[in-house]
């Protein structure tokens, strides 16, 4: 019972931070370490994923469907799928070649996660006042070359903590996408990127998954995605009004005690 009230809690992480720029991966890993769960292969962390994938494709359902119903037809549609998949790219290859060092180095060192999230906190909060003026505030129609340019930064999420949607949106910004736009353009570039790891992941971990807790999985999945579901569609409007800064100071605020905790000995 104590493990699934466990896998709840980290379910619900998981959903609550994937789409903001705080990493959902270095609070699911630092609450795991401080919390004592242990999932054999990573097994949990592996297929929770799929639930905010999930939800991400629950509420854009409706514009997915278009545009994938008018691609053959509305070159604005092709061009904004060509976007997304050009700005893929660079998390398969990167992730591909680094995959056994992330998995066996980097998700194993709190440490690191911990001075991550505090470095990506100062970052956001340097970028909500010095990114320039916007010129694209349309995700659908990001020109090929800044869409590139926002899936190189996306590897940089690859080291825990760091966030995969905080380095996308922070590029953006960097490259004149303006505040809803850079969120949008993240949510839409997560449905590969998230998907392709968690076959990729499956895939890798195949030898030495454990589904023999099939309830703390579930259990953790399902918070996953309704959590997820609901951020979602806080989150555009709300980064639209105030920005990005008050997820620069809670990244602060949480690596800055996991990292009192770690040096501690916990």
């Amino acid at each position: 019972m104590e493990n699934t009230l466990i896998a709840a809690f980290l379910g619900l992480i998981e959903g609550l931070t994937e789409f903001i720029p705080v990493s959902s991966t270095g609070h699911l890993l630092l609450a795991g370490h401080f919390l004592g769960f242990d999932s054999p292969g990573r097994t949990f962390e592996v297929v929770i994923q799929l639930g905010a994938v999930l939800a991400i494709l629950t509420v854009y359902a409706g514009k997915l469907w278009r545009v994938a119903s008018t691609m053959h037809s509305d070159p604005a549609s092709a061009r904004f799928v060509a976007s997304v998949l050009l700005a893929f790219v660079p998390a398969v290859v990167v992730g591909v070649l680094a995959h056994d060092i992330i998995k066996t180095v980097l998700f194993e060192t709190p440490i690191l996660i911990a001075v991550m999230l505090i470095l990506g906190g100062f970052v956001l909060l340097v970028i909500d006042r010095v990114a320039p003026e916007s010129v694209h505030e349309e995700a659908m129609a990001l020109p090929f070359r800044k869409a590139l340019i926002i899936g190189f930064i996306q590897c940089l999420a690859m080291i825990p903590g760091v966030s995969r949607s905080g380095a996308t949106i922070v590029g953006a910004r960097m490259l004149g996408v303006g505040k809803r736009a850079s969120a949008e353009f993240s949510f839409f570039l997560s449905m590969p990127t998230m998907a392709g790891a968690f076959a990729y992941d499956l895939y890798k971990s195949r030898d030495v998954l454990d589904f023999s807790a099939v309830l703390d999985i579930g259990v953790g999945f399902a918070m996953a995605f309704v959590s997820a579901v609901l951020v979602v569609r806080w989150t555009l409007d709300f980064v639209s009004r105030n920005g990005f800064a008050i997820f620069g100071w809670w990244r602060i605020i949480v690596g800055g005690g996991a990292l009192i905790l770690l040096l501690l000995g916990f």
